[in-house]
């Protein structure tokens, strides 16, 4: 939230207390002056040394009547600092009651609740609008991982409800061939191992729990383009490949991974029998930069914003033997925000989609 900058909660303090601590002493200097002024003609007058020495000597007003009036003075003082202190001080401190029942509500689950707090900036406000902003990116995340375990379940259910329909059918029909039901069962069972180990991949990616090492992108893209190369060929896809050394730190295994299944998807997800892959790696500043584009229908930007969460998928540029699990830029976008980078999706004016993937670029290993 964007405010006007205001005076802190520092200066704030600090003038209040002043402006506390100045009105006190107008109060002792006027009550001392009321004082020395008993029995002086006229209220303009000022008191000299000598005046003030007269009035310390109890020949002339005696402690008897001096020590009550300065007690009395100094009770007064108190009680007007305490009371002035107390407002004062929950005045100031308003703001953080307020967070801090925002806080209990979000801790019991309200994670809708927002503080909103108006005003000019200052650092209680700032703190507001920092809860606020953390609480959003957790609705998020939680709504995200919601969905992800609705949809993990229903994609694991899938294939072990089609292999208890096979085998009950199986079990019905004895003299039905078995070598159908064995290639059916067969391409369930590695369409199940498939979605496990791209979770497994995706849950790896999300702990960064890997060893970072000097890796080179244009090396990935190279090796991708040549294991993929078959399956090109046989959907009528051509690839294009510019690539310019792009070293980074990350994992091996991980960051192929990130390249293989960028291409892939080009590939499945494009025009049947004449579409087009083109890749590329460069550097940028300090990030390296690896794009992959493909060509296809017009995209609509309220898919391409959820493409890369996890199980959806542009239905409509899909080939029917080449599916997947759905977790294909989930994973993409995980690894690269583990390597402290970032995934972009855009459309291309002529149809299709351009991945653009940054990650923080580091010297060769042989420069290093």
């Amino acid at each position: 939230m964007d405010r006007r900058p205001g005076p802190s909660v520092r200066l704030k303090l600090t003038v209040s207390y002043a402006g506390f601590l100045l009105l006190s002493c107008v109060m002792i200097i006027s009550a001392v002056y009321v004082f020395l002024l008993r029995g002086r003609p006229g209220l303009l007058y000022v008191p000299s040394l000598a005046d003030f020495q007269r009035a310390l000597d109890p020949h002339n007003f005696g402690i008897r009547t001096f020590v009550p009036a300065v007690m009395l003075v100094i009770a007064f003082l108190l009680v007007f600092g305490l009371i002035g202190g107390w407002l004062l001080a929950g005045r100031m401190l308003s703001p953080l009651t307020r967070i801090t029942a925002a806080t209990r509500k979000t801790a019991g689950g309200a994670l809708s609740h927002r503080i909103a707090m108006d005003g000019r900036s200052d650092e209680f406000r700032e703190l507001s609008d920092s809860f606020d902003a953390m609480i959003a990116r957790l609705e998020t995340h939680v709504a995200e991982q919601q969905r992800f375990a609705s949809n993990a379940s229903h994609e694991l259910r899938t294939p072990l409800a089609i292999t208890q329909t096979l085998l009950d059918v199986a079990r019905k029909d004895p003299k039905r061939a078995t070598s159908e039901l064995v290639d059916i069962l067969h391409d369930v069972n590695t369409r199940a191992i498939d979605l496990t180990e791209a979770l497994l991949l995706l849950s790896r990616a999300d702990q960064r729990a890997f060893t970072r090492e000097h890796v080179d992108l244009s090396l990935f893209a190279e090796e991708a383009v040549e294991t993929l190369l078959p399956l090109a060929e046989k959907s009528g896809t051509s690839i294009e490949m510019s690539v310019e050394e792009a070293s980074t730190l990350g994992s091996h295994a991980l960051l192929q991974q990130m390249v293989t299944n960028l291409l892939h998807n080009a590939i499945v997800h494009n025009l049947p029998g004449d579409g087009s892959v083109s890749i590329a790696t460069d550097v940028e500043s300090n990030r390296v930069v690896l794009m992959v584009e493909n060509t296809g229908d017009r995209l609509d930007p309220a898919l391409i914003a959820t493409l890369a969460e996890p199980f959806q998928r542009g239905t409509q540029r899909v080939h029917a033997d080449q599916a997947g699990v759905g977790l294909g830029l989930a994973i993409v976008k995980r690894i690269a925000e583990a390597h402290d980078g970032s995934l972009a999706l855009d459309s291309r004016p002529d149809g299709g989609l351009r991945v653009t993937v940054r990650l923080p670029a580091t010297l060769p290993r042989t420069s290093a």
